[in-house]
């Protein structure tokens, strides 16, 4: 049974818009527009998601919505994960919302309501970054170069706690894509995550994609060592901080694993090795649960993490960090429910 056959939300409530009053835009991606709104009954801000109006205007957004009625179902029978997914509020009918955004596209579309995620995304609104926004630098600080952490942290949570949803929702059936840095907040003082979108999910008995296997717990290993890893020793200058890497989506998966070898070339024997234990048995499709590429994953992001520590420039390295680190503490960042001055605390000599 296709996950669509749950047919649509059944638990989550059912709310009138009027209840918020929208503060500001949150952010765009390539589905979903996002605005902070004020809950009127409880004085709590919260996230209103809708489709983007570009595609509502054009009648493009049947597909969006599919992707919303997937989302709703699939947190009816997994729910948040102990809120490592952003809780799903309510969801407020079909209808054309022109009153409610200030807006006349004259379609209906579906808008549902999350809490709001502490935090930042580890990657920036895309469009910022013409502004001279560091929109990368989450990510690389706290995921592919957490030459720093937190004091009291466990090693690597960023990796951890989205393998943790993950198993979470494959336990309820369900494999989680698309898990990108966009879609993730981070709290760098707690050391904890929360992730924003589900909506890109399929039912473990989902029929095959077009083309390619059926989806299964290999693609979403491979997107995590994707998204959220590399080789590269870590940057000298802070400047290496700034860009997003690797957020293009895997289409070819044999090409995104040829890629990943060609950038071990050079990474050093240890660090080659343990990927390529990795990359092998998602080759030949051997995961079948998170639990054995938990355990593969910590012993490659450990790798890297010894060879780094052994680099002569390590400590220049660690500088261009802790500089790249204060970019947390801009005007851009400030948007989010997220306090610098508290949250970077954590990180002082």
């Amino acid at each position: 049974m296709g996950l669509l056959a749950v047919g649509g939300p059944r638990f989550v409530e059912k709310v009138d818009l009027q209840r918020y009053e929208i503060t500001r835009r949150l952010g765009s991606g390539a589905d979903y527009d996002v605005r902070a709104a004020i809950d009127r009954e409880t004085g709590t801000e919260v996230a209103l998601k809708r489709p983007v109006p570009q595609a509502v205007s054009r009648k493009q957004h049947g597909a969006i919505e599919a992707r919303t009625e997937r989302l709703l179902a699939a947190y009816d029978r997994a729910g948040d994960a102990g809120g490592l997914l952003a809780p799903v509020l309510g969801y407020a009918d079909t209808a054309v919302h022109d009153d409610f955004f200030g807006e006349d596209l004259g379609e209906p579309y579906t808008v549902f309501v999350q809490e709001l995620a502490p935090g930042i995304p580890l990657l920036g609104d895309m469009m910022s970054r013409f502004t001279g926004v560091p929109i990368g630098a989450g990510q690389n600080l706290f995921a592919m170069f957490p030459l720093i952490q937190a004091n009291g942290a466990p090693p690597f949570p960023v990796h951890n706690q989205l393998l943790d949803l993950e198993q979470s929702y494959l336990e309820a059936g369900f494999i989680l894509m698309d898990l990108r840095p966009q879609n993730v907040f981070y709290q760098p003082g707690a050391a904890r995550i929360q992730v924003i979108d589900s909506g890109a999910l399929a039912g473990i008995n989902d029929p095959a994609p077009r083309g390619r296997p059926p989806l299964d717990v290999n693609d979403a290993c491979l997107e995590l060592l994707k998204f959220y890893s590399t080789p590269d020793e870590p940057p000298q200058d802070a400047a290496g901080y700034r860009d997003a890497r690797g957020v293009r989506p895997i289409v070819n998966i044999q090409q995104e694993l040829m890629e990943i070898r060609r950038s071990l070339l050079g990474s050093g024997d240890e660090v080659s090795a343990s990927a390529e234990v990795i990359l092998s048995k998602i080759e030949s499709r051997s995961y079948s649960d998170y639990k054995p590429f938990r355990t593969d994953l910590a012993a490659f992001l450990g790798a890297i993490s010894g060879r780094n520590r052994g680099l002569d420039e390590f400590e220049s390295a660690r500088a261009a960090w802790r500089e790249a680190l204060d970019w947390l503490r801009g005007d851009y960042w400030t948007r989010f429910k997220f306090d610098a001055d508290t949250e970077l605390a954590v990180y002082a000599d």
